[in-house]
């Protein structure tokens, strides 16, 4: 199958184009936020192919993922057709509501012509769709196998732009943190963090080398308040390391208890902290609790199956 979907969600494309079908990736002359093409900092296979607004009009597409409300027009505008009718179609919602939560009503709530496809059951649950059909396709990782070491005894977390999504991404709730341990915060925009000892940012490293990194430290954290289910979550438990999160939204099902510690209570997470840190074999048996949990559930193949089913059915 062609398949066109928009270069929007960094992890998640890199799961998605790892499929066995061919993916057309928008691009565009600046490369803005409607035409990334092929990420530059993550491994997409060849079978991810670029192609421009004007080629689309033209061009053999068997199912459209929608990403965006915006992109049914520009399916429209850029192919002369429309998405779900014209044109097999599926909607792909990555996000928590927001708003009046529980009662956010989707933006493709009661339509029946593209199904809404939400990466955790958690979303499926909160979001309020209406009528429309539903269907949930559960994160998938390639696995960048076990290169857990732990021999820096920090705390890793991963926030992609700290300060401007603030309580959202927990980042308040980094000092607090701090006290119980060094922190070494990757990720996007991380510089703009206020400078602190006890905090220290690696920005915008290509995937392999951020993997790298993680597995150096000791544990990793994942303050996130409302947010899916963090990618980079699932990723540091694939490369082998114990996890001490915050409980809310789809992390308490993501991460079993040998894996690490999941909780709402701030002293708990920060008594973890202090624990993993000064027990590196404790760190190093939960960390690979924590692998065998990921590749269990939140396989590639598992992943691009359940993809491959959906567009089998959107397709007949």
């Amino acid at each position: 199958m062609n398949v066109l979907h928009w270069h929007v969600h960094g992890s998640w494309s890199t799961a998605f184009v790892h499929g066995p079908h061919t993916y057309l990736v928008p691009v565009t002359p600046d490369r803005d936020a409607d035409g990334r093409g092929r990420a530059r900092t993550f491994d997409w296979p060849p079978n991810a192919v670029e192609i421009t607004p004007a080629a689309l009009a033209s061009a053999d597409i068997d199912v459209v993922v929608l990403q965006r409300p915006h992109e049914l027009q520009l399916v429209q505008q850029w192919l002369g057709r429309r998405p779900g009718r014209d044109v097999p179609a599926v909607y792909v919602e990555h996000n928590t509501p927001g708003g009046d939560v529980p009662s956010t009503r989707h933006p493709m709530a009661d339509q029946f012509d593209i199904p809404v496809v939400h990466v955790t059951p958690f979303n499926d649950v909160f979001w309020d769709c209406g009528r429309a059909p539903t269907v949930v396709i559960e994160h998938g990782i390639p696995d960048p196998g076990y290169q857990y070491t732990g021999d820096i005894p920090h705390a890793a977390v991963v926030i992609n732009e700290p300060v401007r999504r603030g309580r959202v991404t927990g980042t308040d709730l980094l000092p607090r943190f701090a006290g119980q341990a060094a922190l070494d915060v990757f990720g996007m925009a991380v510089s703009q963090l206020p400078a602190s000892d006890r905090i220290t940012t690696f920005e915008d490293l290509p995937q392999a080398r951020m993997h790298t990194e993680l597995a150096r430290r000791r544990v990793y954290l994942h303050p996130i308040r409302w947010t899916s289910l963090g990618l980079s979550l699932l990723e540091a438990m694939h490369l082998g390391m114990p996890v001490v999160a915050l409980g809310t939204t789809e992390v308490a099902e993501a991460v079993p208890p040998d894996a690490g510690v999941i909780s709402t209570r701030i002293d708990r997470l920060a008594s973890a902290l202090r624990t993993f840190i000064a027990d590196p074999d404790l760190a190093q048996h939960a960390g690979v609790m924590a692998r065998t949990a990921a590749r269990r559930r939140y396989s590639l193949d598992r992943f691009c199956t359940d993809w491959d089913q959906l567009f089998k059915e959107v397709s007949r």
